[in-house]
């Protein structure tokens, strides 16, 4: 039993998990401005292509 506990291996698998978690809730949260920003950048990498 005590090595049991004493095993961290499974540490990190529920440690990624909660991070996926987080970063997704983010993203939900912040998905208007996300997607706003990323449409002006390509919109300003479409006209500065343009101008080459």
């Amino acid at each position: 039993m005590r090595e049991f506990w004493r095993n961290n291996d499974g540490i990190t698998t529920v440690e990624i998990i909660l991070i996926l978690v987080v970063l997704i809730a983010i993203v939900l949260i912040f998905k208007e401005q996300i997607t706003s920003l990323v449409e002006d950048i390509f919109e300003r990498i479409t006209s500065s292509a343009g101008e080459v």
